[in-house]
């Protein structure tokens, strides 16, 4: 029986558009890059080690959240995007598999949309960006920052788990910082872009498109939306699972990610 290593990572300051970002590396194999949701991210995850298991994979911090620097003149989604491209460029990973979690799949469908060849393979996973046609996209402004990090869970207790049932106070202070980035480049609209669906028509890259079953902060209608947008893209609803499947499901959406990108 071979018993698969753990990842090594490593966490460095990039310089990128004159600001720093922390950026986190771990794993060996063809490039993987990974962005993370809008409440931010743990240093580690299993999800984050099952990618790297067989990808390296490339995770930073969005400009303004977990430490990465906020720089003052970035005001959009796609400010951000042209951010990491850059940081594709200077990394020579282009063309990279790109995986996009809930905010992070706005990011990664931005990114796609912009330089479609820098995008060997696209995965979003409950991607905020397109405005559904019924429901709504949670609005965390009337939220506390720990009820909407909750309202993210079908299960409670695997919140509990990763958190704790009582989250230490410096995450809730980052939780906060991370919300009040988000209100400054996706307030108005509200957590999607107007021009997306269109700029994404015609889109020929092989995309996976996964949704939490129980997804309380973007409704299933977006990921079908987005489904209708690219030529190439496929749905995965995973059961007992809310909008933070990466937490609640790694395994499932690990090997959902990897079965698709290796194909």
């Amino acid at each position: 029986m071979t018993i698969a290593r753990e990842a090594v990572w490593t966490a460095e300051d990039v310089k990128l558009s004159g600001a720093t970002l922390r950026l986190r590396k771990g794993g060996t194999g063809d490039p993987l890059l990974l962005l993370h949701h809008d409440v931010g991210s743990l240093d580690r995850l299993p999800f984050y080690d099952a990618l790297a298991r067989r990808f390296t994979v490339y995770l930073p911090s969005h400009p303004g959240y977990d430490g990465s620097e906020r720089p003052g003149w970035l005001r959009t989604v796609r400010d951000v995007a042209v951010v990491y491209q850059r940081l594709l460029t200077e990394r020579d990973l282009a063309p990279v598999s790109l995986v996009g979690l809930g905010f992070g799949g706005w990011i990664a469908a931005e990114m796609a949309a912009m330089a479609p060849r820098a995008v060997r393979r696209l995965v979003l996973v409950g991607a905020m960006g397109i405005k559904p046609e019924r429901g709504e996209i949670a609005d965390q402004a009337l939220l506390s920052y720990i009820d909407y990090a909750r309202l993210g869970f079908a299960d409670q207790g695997a919140f509990d788990r990763l958190f704790g049932a009582d989250p230490p106070t410096s995450l809730l202070e980052q939780w906060d910082l991370n919300r009040e980035m988000t209100f400054r480049i996706a307030w108005k609209p509200y957590m999607y872009n107007p021009t997306l669906p269109h700029l994404l028509g015609g889109l020929a890259t092989p995309t996976l498109v996964v949704w939490g079953r129980h997804d309380r902060i973007v409704p299933l209608e977006c990921g079908e939306r987005y489904v209708k947008s690219l030529a190439g893209a496929r749905l995965e609803v995973i059961e007992g699972a809310g909008h933070f499947v990466d937490m609640e499901k790694p395994r499932e959406l690990a090997q959902l990610v990897t079965g698709f990108l290796r194909a």
